[in-house]
């Protein structure tokens, strides 16, 4: 897959990984491992509320992992920087970690910032959080939830996202003419 548009404006991207799984990882290898996917937009390298944000999710693995939903943490770090941060949030971190160093990702999924170019200059100031689920069943993505955060405080809570997730899956209806219901 290229970084073209998916379907319903998920794109595809492949970041260094310094968490569980391949590196690196793209959504493409997503979508072909998990029915969802939850992408965390994360501020920067000292962000407590973005360390708090982790292992709260962190605490919820099991239930993404019941869920087949992949979580995917983003931190606009190089690679070595990420896997320091890595260190210090989780004690046996459950999740990739993606560093987006250049911030191409954030970019392309147009996490917000604030400020201005002041802001587009220095990710403490002006970077916010942002998270947005995907349905990565069948050969595309389709973002289904997005959460753009207008402080540095404003952030859904992991029972959101699993809700988010298992409101969709539930949606989901058989067609008796083709299944034994």
């Amino acid at each position: 897959m290229s970084e073209q548009t998916l379907a319903n404006d998920a794109l595809d991207f492949e970041l260094p990984n310094v968490g569980v799984g391949p590196d690196p990882l793209s959504l493409a290898d997503v979508i072909d491992a998990s029915d969802f996917a939850v992408l965390l937009f994360l501020r920067d390298y000292h962000c407590p509320k973005c360390k708090a944000q982790v292992s709260e999710i962190s605490e919820h693995a099991r239930t993404f992992n019941e869920l087949k939903t992949a979580v995917l943490p983003i931190l606009p770090e190089p690679r070595d920087r990420a896997a320091d941060w890595r260190d210090n949030v989780v004690e046996d971190f459950p999740f990739p970690l993606l560093a987006d160093g250049e911030k191409r990702v954030a970019e392309q999924y147009d996490q917000p910032t604030r400020y201005g170019p002041v802001g587009k200059l220095h990710d403490l100031l002006g970077r916010l959080p942002q998270s947005v689920v995907l349905d990565t069943r069948g050969d595309d993505a389709d973002v289904i939830f997005t959460h753009r955060g207008d402080s540095i405080d404003d952030r859904p809570a992991a029972e959101e996202l699993i809700g988010t997730v298992e409101d969709v899956q539930e949606s989901f209806v058989f067609d008796c003419s083709l299944v034994e219901c």
